[in-house]
């Protein structure tokens, strides 16, 4: 028999930094002897951080993808990054998953991680389950931690194994499903007699969360019946398949305490494929559908994430939600609307892969060498046109510059780019046509750390970076008119172009240029060399060499020769009245404002407001945004903003975020100017 979706977990670590998930992947794999070794953090041997810049860093900084077996059900594990910089990883990983389990430090208790993960699992309708970790590190509190779960996420967290503390160490876990208690040493588990403790009120919380689920259920608790463990374990499954209950288990994941009782709250009580909730798509209509976890059903998957390595190739993670994925299995995708070609089928264990021949619904694994596929892409039998929704990224907020150390590693560096940004949907690159620079954006400094680390390790290329060059414009502010005169004699015939131009601020970005001759001083076939000769002009203005906007031109005079006239004498002559009027006319610096929504605490709004009013800003207003929120509305000079990821981050301690756009220019301060003049000459001198 093969494997079915009803024996398949897919689970999603998820919470704040540090606070052991890693560790707690390894522990699941030791005790279920899918490992070799019981790995360490600290030693840069776990399964899931075997990317040499996670073993560098000591943390996690990509999704993985971990596999065991336990009671005869196949757990997916995928070990999603607690750093903020690195949430691409929490994003994909809630994709695939049909769970989330949230890790929560026994000692730093509710974080922002712990936060992020909660809302991420219950906007995408995940079920959730809170393991509270490190219960043997010193002053771990696991009720004050419960308490802080319950204040945070409401009634719907219970608990369901719960340490007995003497003198600040748990000595004794009992779980409330089955009333035994055990005790650990060396990791391994004896069961012992239950403890003298006051557990009635944890016995209440989960029979209450339990009755919530079945009127049967509820007519039994409140006639003062006890359940029966097969009661809690059915009423459980109910309420974590459909949100209504969060249990929390409680252990250590380093001194393998807790972990066999978290193995078989696994198996027994989240939900498989099956029990989870349907997936959103459109049909080939573009109409809304769901589509649910159907063995039966024709091919469709969807790609969850994307490694690219420069020797091995193009890796696509997919979770199959019906029919089944074979190696020969035709496959179309929906999105980029071209046939693709299967390599081979993996299963993935951390940095492992073994060959299979198929993967059934509700399971995930990997495609080798997809030509066209990107993270977000549905794949499916060529009959059956379905796109599954794709999740929205975080949007890139910080910004370098770059360029190669070495000269003629241009073209390397957009080669490298464009293969990392296929693995990242939360870093963008483009190439600034006014500044020239190549501009990487990413979710923090971190972020772009280990992208421009992975440049050089993976692809050979070294960058150096600054700050991106903001791209100011000029325009004029009065009314003038000037002469522009070319004329040059030698031998045979000469050059001779005049003509006398009116300039004025005008709306729009474009040069608009009229003609006012009377009596022929400037012959009609020489207009269009004049207004060449504007328009060209107007790419380098006379302040700071940045293009010249609003403004208006009108020719009303001039002179020609009839022999020594041409077009390039009158563009000539044209260029000429434009420096001078340009520089008589009030010429001006504008710079480019920013529309930024930024979504902070309520308790930060304050703060936002008066680094905005700092930052030259404006705040426009403020309402309630989403996840409970506040968002507030500014606008704020560009040239303000390269700081300002930092700067809410910390502020925020990395609940808030922000968006910007262009929005449109404005005149920038006169003193300020001399500064932009002063850094565009020194620019100037650099490349010559």
């Amino acid at each position: 028999m093969g494997l079915k979706p009803v024996d398949i977990r897919n689970v999603m670590l998820g919470g704040h930094s540090s606070s052991g998930k890693t560790s707690l992947a390894e522990a699941l794999m030791h005790l279920t002897k899918s490992s070799d070794r019981f790995g360490s953090v600290v030693d840069g041997n776990t399964v899931s951080d075997f990317d040499p810049e996670e073993i560098k860093r000591g943390s996690s900084i990509s999704s993985s993808l971990l596999q065991y077996q336990h009671s005869g059900k196949k757990i997916n594990l995928l070990d999603a990054p607690g750093i903020f910089d690195f949430e691409l990883g929490l994003y994909e990983s809630v994709m695939a998953a049909d769970s989330v389990l949230i890790v929560v430090s026994a000692r730093a208790g509710v974080a922002v991680g712990t936060e992020k993960a909660n809302r991420i699992a219950y906007k995408n309708k995940k079920s959730r389950m809170f393991f509270i970790n490190q219960m043997t590190v010193e002053n771990a509190d696991y009720g004050k931690v419960l308490a802080s779960l319950r204040d945070n996420f409401g009634t719907s967290v219970c608990p369901i194994v719960v340490p007995v503390v003497e003198e600040g160490k748990a000595t004794v876990y009992v779980d409330l499903l089955t009333m035994k208690a055990y005790e650990y040493a060396n990791g391994k588990a004896k069961e012992v007699d239950l403890p003298d403790a006051d557990l009635e009120e944890y016995i209440h919380e989960l029979n209450e969360a339990v009755a919530e689920t079945d009127e049967e259920l509820m007519e039994k608790f409140f006639s003062d019946e006890p359940f029966t463990g097969e009661e809690l374990i059915k009423g459980l499954s109910i309420g974590i398949a459909d949100g209504s209950v969060a249990p929390v288990l409680a252990g250590d994941a380093v001194e393998l305490e807790g972990i066999d009782l978290l193995l078989s709250a696994i198996s027994d009580l989240l939900p498989s494929p099956l029990k989870a909730s349907k997936v959103p798509a459109v049909d080939a209509k573009d109409e809304e559908i769901e589509i649910a976890i159907d063995p039966s059903g024709k091919l469709c998957c969807y790609v969850f994430k994307t490694i690219v390595d420069p020797f091995v190739g193009k890796l696509s993670f997919v979770k199959v939600l019906s029919g089944k994925l074979g190696s020969n299995s035709p496959l179309y995708n929906n999105n980029k609307h071209e046939n693709e070609k299967i390599g081979k089928l993996l299963s993935i264990k951390g940095k492992k892969q073994t060959e299979v021949d198929e993967i059934v619904a509700g399971d995930i694994g990997a495609i080798t060498k997809l030509s066209d596929t990107g993270t977000g892409d549905t794949l499916s039998d060529p009959s059956f046109k379905v796109k599954v929704k794709s999740i929205d990224f975080p949007t890139p907020s910080l910004s370098i510059a770059i360029a190669p150390k070495k000269k003629g590693d241009e073209s390397k560096i957009s080669g490298a780019i464009q293969r990392i940004t296929d693995e990242d949907q939360t870093l963008s690159y483009f190439v600034n046509s006014e500044t020239g620079q190549q501009i990487l954006s990413g979710l923090g400094e971190q972020h772009l750390d280990v992208v421009l680390s992975r440049m050089k390790s993976k692809f050979g290329v070294e960058v150096d970076t600054s700050v991106p060059r903001i791209a100011y414009r000029e325009t004029i502010r009065k009314k003038v008119k000037v002469q522009g005169r070319h004329k040059k004699q030698s031998g045979g015939h000469g050059q001779f172009g005049d003509v006398w131009i009116e300039f004025e601020p005008n709306e729009g970005d474009e040069l608009v240029f009229e003609e006012k001759i009377f009596g022929g001083a400037v012959p009609k076939n020489f207009f269009p060399a004049v207004e060449k000769g504007l328009i060209e002009s107007t790419e380098k203005g006379v302040l700071a060499g940045y293009p010249v906007v609003g403004i208006k031109a009108t020719l009303v005079d001039g002179s020609y020769h009839s022999v020594d006239s041409s077009e390039m004498a009158f563009k000539t002559a044209a260029s000429i009245a434009f420096k001078e009027g340009v520089s008589q006319a009030s010429p001006i610096l504008l710079e480019p404002i920013l529309s930024v929504k930024a979504l902070v605490p309520d308790s930060n709004t304050g703060d936002i407001m008066g680094e905005v009013t700092k930052r030259r800003g404006r705040v426009l207003g403020m309402h309630p945004g989403e996840d409970s929120l506040q968002q507030v509305e500014a606008e704020v000079p560009e040239s303000e903003m390269s700081d300002f990821t930092t700067y809410i981050r910390s502020s925020t301690q990395g609940r808030g975020s922000f968006t910007t756009e262009f929005l449109r220019y404005e005149p920038l301060p006169s003193t300020l100017e001399q500064k932009v003049i002063d850094e565009a000459e020194r620019l100037k001198e650099e490349n010559q």
